[in-house]
């Protein structure tokens, strides 16, 4: 079972953030690549729809929460915007984030790379910088993003449902 962290951030001003806590799954994986992971989201009900790293600048999702799962390597990631908290990850961690929470990649081994996967029905995510005239129609798309059925990491009685409901 792995170890799960729960971030509050609040709005910014710039980005909304969420209500809903961040979660950081410490060691879902054994951190033995991007297959376990899109295994372990399929059968959670989160479908994987790619492999890659994390943008360098700050964004979010109005219309899908995101799972990012650390398939390889290590990354420094602040979640919040610029003033939120940075949180170190390794392969094998999951970390699942609200619809509005900024998020960007710091620093990364040259070999980073996660799978991201999200809830049925939330797979066109749109990636918005944090621009004024971003909201308040993101606010609008945040509130409409309906809590997933089930959590990416623990299945139908995970921490998601938990925490988020």
């Amino acid at each position: 079972m792995a170890q799960v962290e729960a971030l509050a951030l609040a709005d910014d001003g710039t980005f909304p953030n969420s209500r809903y806590p961040a979660l950081i799954y410490r060691g879902a994986t054994k951190g033995d690549g991007p297959e376990a992971l899109e295994q372990l989201f399929e059968r959670n009900g989160w479908p994987p729809q790619w492999r890659d790293t994390v943008f360098t600048f700050h964004h979010y999702h109005s219309q899908s929460h995101e799972c990012l799962g650390v398939a390889v390597g290590n990354a420094t990631l602040r979640l919040g915007g610029p003033d939120g908290q940075e949180v170190r990850v390794e392969a094998g961690d999951v970390v699942v984030i609200p619809a509005g929470v900024a998020h960007q990649r710091v620093l990364a081994s040259t070999d980073f790379m996660v799978v991201g996967a999200y809830p049925p029905g939330q797979e066109n995510f749109d990636t918005l910088r944090g621009n004024p005239d971003d909201r308040p129609k993101a606010d609008e798309n945040i509130a409409d993003v309906p809590v997933p059925q089930s959590d990416p990491v623990e299945g139908s009685s995970g921490s998601l449902l938990d925490r988020w409901r």
